[in-house]
């Protein structure tokens, strides 16, 4: 594994000499990470190919996250030239789906020797404000240090989604790379079982003075919420336990799925998880980052939320329960009852950050009391909307990072994945996206009061009035 310094540089210090230094080293791990990740492709020409209809060329990726620093420190006044306009238009928009009539071969895309031309001038640039912009510790939001921190922070996601749109890029068209090893612990199925915990009283959010650590704009403000007593899995759900789903014709039975999720079978077509192999004997291999091999039934499935859903309701018929999937809320009760609450998720205790492997592991590897990988090997989805604390204010200078989300249309996930670093890693963080949506996601199930459909829909109703009387 290559050493970087994966985890955020920190708002406040006592030495702007040291901190300037600090921050240079964070920027440079993070875009030399996120090349390092291009250099799997077997040939410039794959960075014209497109890992799905509905996403553009990996060429597109590669610019968006360089382009984004200069649009940034435009917003937040640091520059007032822009270094190649047409570049910082063609790869600014376009980043979630196109639908899947649409495409985007009309557009024109550079050479990728002019794409890397570019990402050099913007490192130079960048290493330049970072060594000569006046800097007052600590840094705030309105600070135009902050956009360093965005551009970094927002390159970091990327080097999350883009590993997930590699594992979909077909595998002639990928190269082994020893600099992302895989896990060669693999194995059988282990039971699950469910583990009880008493209700909690749980307050989230960042105060608005909070300069420890960068956040996202929607991690500001507060929210308290009162947990009723609810089980939940011991482990995530591995390969292996949910091949009982796949085996029962789980995607062929639509009392499974709801509407969206029985559009979501009608378009892709599903009959397994995105990163499974189906195979001509009925079996199935398993799709890691630039590498097929056997399926290793212990590491956790990686599932969108209306698969999870559908597992759910499956099982929930199977065993006479009543399965869901958590609140974002119950995440943070299991987060503090295993000791995993700590600004900074620990990546000695978890598989996070890069810290042990570019895959999966066993789901049995990391105890987080008793519980495993509350945090870490893959994203948990959740059952809560995205939505706003109490005091959230839209950050100016990137006002479409949250507002889009809060939408009723994306879940949360909480706890990170093996390749999450940076913000991803922390306790605040919050990212969400469409139940549709492919991710190194999986999930555990509860059962529990929780929310109900009717306390779901009458706090999304809450949000939205709050959003109209605020903008009309």
């Amino acid at each position: 594994m290559l050493h970087r310094q994966m985890k955020s540089v920190r708002l406040e210090g006592d030495s702007i000499t040291a901190k300037r230094e600090e921050l240079r080293l964070y920027f440079r791990a993070s875009f030399d990470l996120f090349e390092s990740l291009f250099e799997l492709f077997i040939s410039d020409e794959v960075f014209y190919r497109q890992s799905e209809p509905t996403r553009h060329p990996m060429i597109f990726y590669f610019g968006h996250t360089a382009i984004f620093y200069i649009n940034k420190l435009i917003a937040a006044g640091v520059l007032t030239e822009r270094i190649d306009p047409h570049f910082e238009s063609l790869f600014a928009v376009g980043v979630d789906e196109m639908t899947w009539d649409a495409s985007s071969d009309s557009l024109r895309w550079p050479s990728i020797d002019e794409v890397r031309a570019y990402r050099q001038k913007v490192r130079n640039i960048v290493d330049g404000i970072i060594t000569t912009l006046p800097m007052n510790l600590p840094i705030t939001k309105e600070d135009p240090f902050w956009a360093i921190w965005m551009g970094i922070e927002h390159e970091r996601i990327h080097i999350e989604t883009s590993s997930v749109l590699h594992r979909q890029m077909p595998l002639h068209y990928m190269r082994i790379n020893e600099s992302f090893p895989i896990c060669p612990v693999q194995g059988d199925a282990l039971e699950n079982t469910m583990v009880a915990f008493e209700a909690k009283e749980i307050r989230m959010g960042k105060g608005s003075g909070d300069n420890g650590l960068y956040g996202w704009d929607n991690e500001y403000g507060s929210l308290v919420v009162s947990v009723e007593e609810f089980q939940t899995s011991k482990y995530l759900v591995s390969n292996g336990e949910f091949m009982d789903f796949v085996q029962a014709n789980g995607y062929g039975v639509p009392r499974w799925w709801d509407e969206e999720g029985l559009k979501f079978l009608s378009i892709r077509k599903a009959v397994c998880p995105p990163f499974w192999v189906p195979q001509s004997d009925g079996t199935y291999t398993y799709r890691a980052l630039a590498q097929e091999i056997p399926m290793p039934y212990n590491w956790p499935v990686e599932v969108n939320a209306l698969e999870a859903e559908a597992f759910c309701r499956w099982k929930s018929a199977q065993d006479g329960e009543t399965y869901r999937l958590p609140t974002e809320a119950e995440w943070r009760v299991m987060a503090e009852a295993g000791g995993m609450d700590q600004e900074i998720f620990d990546d000695s205790r978890s598989n996070i950050n890069l810290a042990h492997f570019a895959s999966s592991v066993p789901i049995d590897t990391f105890a987080h009391g008793e519980l495993y990988d509350v945090v870490g090997n893959v994203w948990q989805w959740t059952q809560t909307q995205m939505d706003a604390f109490e005091g959230f204010a839209t950050h100016p200078w990137y006002d479409d990072f949250s507002e889009p989300t809060f939408d009723g249309k994306h879940n949360l996930i909480k706890g990170g994945s093996w390749i999450s670093t940076g913000n991803e890693i922390m306790m605040e963080s919050r990212y969400a996206f469409r139940r549709h949506f492919i991710q190194h996601a999986g999930f555990r199930y509860v059962i529990g009061e929780g929310e109900n459909e009717a306390q779901k829909y009458a706090r999304m109703e809450q949000m939205f009035k709050k959003w109209k009387q605020r903008y009309g």
